[in-house]
């Protein structure tokens, strides 16, 4: 037989010791050294930041009629950016718990960076549905507090459980990367050379100390968040699908929803982390940490999630037509041949078409293609949500009830305001944490053999 580590590439390249290690990746926090164009893409995230105050504050002032939504079409571009952040977040968890929990080697060095993209996801998403109330001041209603507004929520509301599961998704995330931070956390209090940035850093470690007794708590803390993340990939989505299974509306009343939903969010999150991860590597020179395995790895199993994406697609017009209703089947028509047939075949096109070119090796492992491909997933990732939003209530039961939405200013202002706000993020992140996990890394090259 071949033998398969041949023609593998390694997980890390060249040989490390621990110290070099742990200068690399904490110089990037502590030296302040950063590439030349980090400002500038964070001054242009940063505009986009004030784009989205803005348009909250002009959509709180005016109301939800600002953006483009109507009777039938109540639900539009909010509902569509919620279910594709929470979908962004989910290639997180999965690297981070279910990876650790498999003892997959390869995630030590993309599992810090997916880590943060899983709460600033989150972040974004848990705005939207708040936003999308029409009186989000009253949000807190959501909550089971029965002596603020003297009953309990509708249980039967998808936004409680929407509310829950963002709550406990967010909570679980946030104390699964806090706990994977300690040690590295400890590594820049004993490098910082100022001493407010050591309190700084030393407060957040928590005194850790490194003895035996930490790393074996340790341990058995961090597998045990891992555990319980793990369902949370399954189960956070599938509830975000309830939404619309739930209803009574063509094309949205599909037992296919749950985990057509979650294989859409492991390929918009894959393809989140390698938008993510392909600049990285190559603007703080890290090629020999985070190295082509990860990046094949990672396209690979966009490839399986892609898959079962495609999958669903073809099942959910199979049904609609084998079901014999006549409003099923109408609203797949007017998907395909209607006023959103070009967003629909856009979608098929990116989703479907593009995500074939990650069959070939030399594709996968050639990182401008790559990250073009990433790119256009995201791309029609959100189109996808954005057709299964806003189709079903356009072309409900009755004809004269029938119509469409009508994309605004404010729709874009809103989308691309979170989107640069959770670049914004990101870029913080690198600058004040270190997004490539050390200790592991140091792991990683003592097992493989890698320390000189």
């Amino acid at each position: 037989m071949a033998d398969v580590s041949a023609t593998s590439p390694p997980v890390l390249r060249g040989r490390h010791d621990f110290p070099e290690i742990s200068g690399r990746i904490g110089s990037i926090v502590l030296s302040g050294r950063l590439p030349r164009h980090f400002w500038t893409a964070f001054f242009v995230c940063f505009l986009l930041v004030l784009v989205f105050l803005y348009s909250i504050t002009y959509l709180i002032a005016v109301g939800v009629g600002a953006y483009g939504i109507d009777i039938p079409v109540a639900w539009g571009t909010m509902i569509s950016n919620f279910v594709w952040w929470i979908g962004i977040g989910h290639a997180g968890t999965l690297i981070s718990a279910v990876l650790l929990l498999l003892r997959q080697p390869w995630r030590a060095s993309i599992n810090r960076f997916a880590e943060a993209m899983t709460l600033f996801a989150v972040a974004m998403a848990g705005l939207f549905p708040i936003l999308h109330l029409g009186r989000p001041w009253f949000f807190y209603w959501l909550l089971p507090l029965p002596n603020v507004h003297m009953h309990w929520p509708q249980w039967r509301s998808p936004l409680v459980w929407d509310f829950a599961a963002i709550a406990t998704y967010a909570t679980v995330s946030l104390l699964f990367w806090y706990l994977g931070l300690l040690p590295d956390l400890a590594v820049l209090r004993d490098r910082a050379q100022s001493r407010p940035v050591q309190l700084f850093y030393g407060i957040l470690a928590l005194g850790w100390r490194g003895s035996a007794f930490h790393w074996a708590r340790y341990q058995t803390a961090y597998f045990l968040l891992a555990a319980l993340a793990t369902p949370l990939v399954v189960s956070v989505h599938s509830i975000v699908s309830l939404d619309f299974t739930f209803a009574i509306t063509p094309g949205y009343h599909s037992t296919i929803f749950p985990p057509y939903f979650v294989a859409g969010a492991l390929l918009s999150g894959f393809a989140m982390v390698l938008t993510i991860a392909i600049p990285l590597r190559w603007a703080f020179s890290v090629e020999d940490l985070i190295t082509v395995r990860h990046m094949d790895n990672a396209a690979k199993l966009m490839i399986a999630a892609g898959m079962v994406v495609a999958y669903g697609y073809v099942s959910e017009a199979f049904f609609a037509w084998y079901s014999g209703k006549p409003y099923e089947r109408t609203m797949m028509i007017e998907r395909a041949l209607g006023p959103y047939a070009q967003l629909f075949w856009v979608m098929l096109g990116l989703n479907c078409g593009v995500l074939q070119l990650l069959w070939f090796r030399s594709i996968r492992r050639t990182m401008p293609l790559l990250f073009a491909i990433a790119l256009a997933i995201n791309v029609g990732m959100w189109i996808e949500r954005y057709i299964i939003v806003v189709t079903g209530p356009s072309r409900d039961y009755l004809p004269p009830a029938w119509g469409e939405q009508s994309l605004t200013g404010l729709d874009f202002g809103i989308l691309f305001g979170s989107i640069g706000t959770f670049f914004a993020l990101v870029f913080l992140f690198i600058r004040i944490l270190p997004a490539i996990t050390i200790f592991e890394i140091e792991e990683l090259a003592e097992e493989k053999g890698k320390i000189r």
